[in-house]
């Protein structure tokens, strides 16, 4: 009888906790990114997956990491001519690097901050074609509304997002760290050019004047490229959709909730918001035990220990010179090497280099024997060498990640080379065997880890909370300071300034005309008497 009783005591709890679970599911729309974007998209739904939710995915017919089909979410898919595909990406990779290689720094400042300027209005033209693409589908702009999504969730380097969550009139959460053009809390959080490095500067927070006009400099082509991009694609887009009345710009900064990629480790002390949750980190976990075949090959590497290098999501390849400089290097080192790399074998591989088409990162990262991590200095690599305690050699190539990496040197925990002279003067070699021989750099990045850790809530979890307040409470509008609503000039309190300058100046106009008078009437006067 007590057998019976405490079972059916077992089953009424079960099913209370599966009842619980499915009043809390939410429908979430989501409206992704490709790339290293969409891998830590990835990572979030799965996360909301296993909590109960159910993830409705819109892609293009040109993805090509956007799966269309998968186990914890459904996808619709919009039929595009074309796409911003992996060819256009890698094409514009590859120019960069080239250009760097042969051009000199302030040449090259440029050439990323202005001629490549068309390059990024052409992507966002296939974005915008996708857009168009997805709210001419009547059905199936009919079905989604059916279907009575809680919430929207975006990646906005891309303007796609908000402008679906405005048409079907739904709160949106962003999964961000870029907008459009500019880092996020350029748009929506005080910014003063004076210690907030502007990316692309290369800047820390502590800058000499003529590095403060540098920044000052590229702020202004980063506002004025904003505004020629959002004038030039996604403003036509919803006065076509959702009418005139609707300001792009206002649309971008209107989300609900913006979970940042970063955290104060990282990132330097900066101005802020209340709906700012920042998860810096939230993809890394604690490494599970590597495949056998390179649990055998890192233990072969003995008291040296294992350097990994990995370029991440688009180089796979390098020039063949450069390649050659850096397998060279490698071949001198007692250490083992895994790298990821899947373009023509270099000549001067040695036995200890192990080539492979992809790693487990993370694990690998984990692993106590990995000594070096030589990484491009993207937002997810770094964000994992911090976690675990890795030093690291960057070596970087385009858009954000030599910023990434100078936060790193900045705290005494990484090297950084450029393309231009890695394969000069065996730079890389010795980069590599500073790092490896000065304790201080792994020293300053275990202190990183410990502080990124010593938190009372997982980055996971924080950004898993503030996704289903969101569709629990239908937005977040009591965190949306009243600066978002404001034009340009009343944010900066231009017009009062005006004001209160010609308030002053009247007034001095005011007591010059009344002294000029009195001198006036005190002359005349004197004049009579005499």
């Amino acid at each position: 009888m007590r057998k019976m009783r405490l079972i059916y005591c077992c089953s009424a709890l079960l099913l209370l906790i599966l009842l619980s679970r499915t009043c809390q599911s939410g429908n979430i729309l989501v409206f992704p990114l490709e790339g290293s974007h969409w891998i830590n998209m990835d990572i979030l739904l799965q996360a909301l997956h296993s909590r109960g939710h159910n993830l409705t995915i819109v892609r293009s017919s040109k993805s090509w990491y956007i799966k269309d089909n998968s186990t914890y979410y459904s996808t619709y898919t919009v039929p595009v001519e074309r796409g911003l595909d992996k060819e256009f990406i890698t094409r514009i990779i590859y120019e960069i690097m080239e250009f760097e290689r042969g051009s000199l720094p302030l040449a090259n400042f440029f050439h990323l901050t202005v001629g490549m300027f068309s390059s990024f209005v052409d992507a966002h033209k296939a974005v915008g074609e996708f857009i168009s693409a997805l709210l001419s589908d009547r059905e199936l702009m009919r079905m989604l509304n059916d279907t009575k999504f809680d919430v929207v969730l975006t990646d906005p380097c891309w303007g796609g997002g908000p402008i679906l969550a405005k048409y079907l009139n739904l709160p949106l959460v962003y999964n961000v760290r870029w907008l459009v053009v500019g880092e996020a809390h350029l748009a929506i959080a005080p910014s003063p050019t004076s210690y907030i490095p502007t990316t692309g500067t290369g800047l820390t927070d502590s800058m000499s004047f003529f590095q403060r006009v540098k920044n000052m400099i590229l702020q202004l082509i980063t506002q004025t490229q904003k505004h020629l991009l959002i004038k030039a694609v996604y403003q036509e887009i919803c006065d076509t959709y959702l009418g005139p009345e609707n300001d792009f710009n206002q649309l971008l900064i209107d989300a609900d909730i913006w979970l940042m990629r970063v955290d104060f480790v990282f990132e330097y002390p900066r101005p802020t918001m209340p709906n700012v949750v920042y998860m810096g980190g939230f993809q890394c976990k604690p490494p599970k035990p590597l495949p056998q075949h390179l649990e055998e090959f890192v233990q072969s590497s003995g008291e040296h220990g294992v350097i990994i290098m990995s370029l991440g999501t688009f180089v796979n390849e390098l020039p063949a010179d450069m390649a050659n400089e850096i397998a060279a290097a490698f071949a001198k080192l007692p250490q083992k090497v895994i790298w990821r790399y899947k373009g023509s074998r270099p000549s001067t591989l040695a036995n200890n280099t192990l080539l492979v088409d992809w790693m487990p990162q993370n694990d690998l990262l984990g692993h106590p024997k990995v000594k070096v991590f030589v990484a491009h200095g993207g937002t997810n690599g770094v964000q994992e060498a911090i976690y675990h305690g890795v030093p690291v050699v960057g070596l970087p190539v385009f858009f954000d990640q030599y910023d990434n990496l100078i936060r790193l040197e900045d705290r005494g925990g990484a090297k950084i080379l450029t393309l231009s002279t890695v394969d000069k003067d065996n730079n890389f070699l010795k980069a590599i065997q500073d790092v490896l021989n000065e304790p201080s750099y792994r020293m300053n990045m275990q202190r990183l880890s410990r502080l990124h850790r010593d938190q009372p809530i997982t980055p996971m979890d924080n950004a898993l909370f503030w996704i289903e307040f969101v569709m629990r409470h239908k937005g977040a509008a009591h965190l949306k300071p009243a600066s978002l609503r404001m034009s340009w000039y009343s944010y900066h309190s231009v017009d009062v300034a005006l004001f209160l300058g010609g308030a002053v100046l009247l007034m001095v106009l005011t007591i010059f005309f009344f002294m000029r008078c009195l001198c006036n009437a005190m002359c005349k006067s004197k004049v009579k008497q005499e």
